[in-house]
């Protein structure tokens, strides 16, 4: 798992006036492993924060799941925070993937915080970037890479993420993220076993070497 970071830390870059409103402002709260922080519909009332854990940034049609990002410690969702120039409501929908701690700032103080510390905009400026740049590369993924491909790249991203080999997670999960059939992934991962970049226990898949 990625470090876990404290209130202050990611506007660690403001002053002390600014790091007094946002402990006075902001709620923190924890989570279980996927728990629903946000429906696709939902109007947005707080501008999310993680402090530890990690969240699934995500949309769905017809019962299956695609993955836009996942929100590490001292990140944001930039989806939920463009939506407070908009109409307020949610496009995407946010799970926990694992048990994670949340920072809540509420919209009607980020409104004012961005004019009265315009310097705060530097931390969502990075976030869109970063965004950008994770969708333009899940785009070439998809229209360039085979399917096995992107399983690999689905769980080594996953290690990256989490920190752990072999990372906890279902046939089915992957088949939601990656928008396909849990038979198709169960299919591949046993063909990965078979060559030896896998190994599957109930402890979770182990990347053994990559593709």
């Amino acid at each position: 798992m990625s470090s876990d970071f404290t209130i202050e830390q990611p506007f660690h870059f403001l002053g002390n006036d600014f790091q007094d409103e946002l402990r006075e402002k902001s709620v923190v709260q924890k989570f279980g492993p996927k728990t629903e922080l946000m429906q696709e519909g939902q109007r947005v009332k707080y501008v999310p924060i993680v402090l530890s854990g990690l969240v699934k940034v995500y949309t769905m049609s017809s019962d299956r799941e695609l993955v836009y990002y996942f929100v590490r410690p001292g990140r944001s969702c930039i989806m939920t925070f463009s939506t407070m120039f908009k109409d307020g409501i949610s496009k995407v929908f946010a799970s926990t993937d694992e048990s994670s701690e949340v920072m809540l700032i509420p919209v009607q103080h980020m409104k004012k915080w961005i004019i009265t510390y315009p310097e705060i905009n530097q931390f969502f400026y990075r976030e869109y970037d970063l965004r950008y740049a994770e969708m333009i590369d899940m785009t070439n993924k998809v229209v360039f890479h085979r399917l096995d491909r992107r399983v690999m790249d689905y769980l080594q991203n996953k290690i990256e993420i989490t920190g752990k080999n072999p990372v906890k997670v279902s046939h089915k999960e992957i088949a939601n993220s990656l928008g396909t059939a849990r038979e198709v992934v169960s299919r591949i991962l046993k063909k990965f076993e078979h060559e030896g970049n896998v190994r599957q226990d109930v402890t979770g898949i182990e990347v053994v070497k990559s593709l």
